[in-house]
């Protein structure tokens, strides 16, 4: 299935920026040239330096793999989430860190993500595991590897600082690929990776969910949460595309053998000829699909 670029606003998912300017500093502390990294990602450098400014999220992943090239880094993403000060990630953090137990937190940053990021849903559910889960928005999956091993480090770091605990999970799922299970995940997340898998997700004993958070404040974080609703209300709203319901239904088909477009335009409860159209409106065509 091929995607060009979105033709309306709306479906263009934003982030603040925070993973690209981490690269940037990376990249300044080793020396390199980053006007020059940047403008092969289509970015100025004041559009990079400027922390008011949100930048698309596909230019943000193209950013990030430009930068491991440049430093010979093909673990950049992960090495940015081990040393970052959490705190950074400004309001969503903050409202995590002063709510009553994990399972509290983890619901809160499930709402109040996209005030970070609209080009990813952050998905929390207890139910025999405690697992959180991170699906692309509006975004080409395959084109990354950087920011969502960011983001998987970077909530693992959250719930063992809010927790004050080692927790470990008990399954890691990831879904590009990568040449056998490098031992620095292992040893970070406490198991195995499990490469080309189905869904991006870290899965958690049950018992992890009730964990008290350390700096839990019930005034603060009714006060943060206010101040979150407001700032979720402030986001525009992100139509989700058609390509990307269909790219969330795909791997529910396929281990069935159906994945064709008739199984798939069911699943969306509209026609196969409708599908078709609006999968060519979108600039994606349906090869796959057939």
């Amino acid at each position: 299935m091929r995607s060009s670029k979105p033709k309306d606003f709306r479906s263009i998912p934003s982030a603040t920026g925070g993973i690209a300017r981490l690269a940037c500093a990376r990249l300044r502390e080793l020396g390199k040239d980053v006007k020059a990294v940047l403008s092969k990602a289509g970015l100025r450098l004041e559009e990079a330096d400027d922390p008011t400014a949100r930048l698309e999220v596909r230019t943000q992943i193209k950013l990030l793999e430009l930068a491991a090239e440049e430093l010979r880094d093909d673990f950049l993403g992960f090495h940015l989430a081990r040393s970052f000060d959490l705190r950074e990630l400004g309001l969503v953090y903050y409202v995590m860190a002063s709510s009553e137990q994990l399972a509290d937190a983890l619901r809160n940053a499930e709402r109040y993500s996209r005030i970070n990021t609209d080009g990813a849903r952050l998905r929390f559910k207890l139910d025999g595991t405690a697992d959180i889960a991170i699906d692309y928005v509006n975004v080409d999956r395959d084109s990354d590897r950087h920011q969502i091993e960011f983001w998987l480090v970077t909530l693992m770091r959250i719930c063992r600082q809010l927790t004050d605990s080692r927790i470990a999970a008990r399954r890691l799922k990831v879904r590009h690929s990568r040449a056998g299970s490098p031992m620095k995940f292992k040893s970070f997340f406490g198991t195995d990776v499990e490469f080309d898998a189905d869904a991006d997700e870290i899965i958690f004993p049950a018992s992890i969910a009730s964990l008290p958070i350390v700096g839990r404040d019930t005034y603060l974080n009714k006060l943060l949460r206010r101040y979150a609703e407001e700032a979720l209300a402030c986001q525009p709203e992100l139509r989700a595309s058609n390509h990307s319901r269909v790219e969330r239904i795909m791997p529910q088909l396929l281990p069935h053998g159906r994945a064709g477009i008739s199984e798939v335009a069911r699943e969306l409860r509209m026609s196969s000829r409708t599908l078709s159209r609006k999968l060519r409106d979108e600039g994606v065509t349906s090869d796959l699909l057939t």
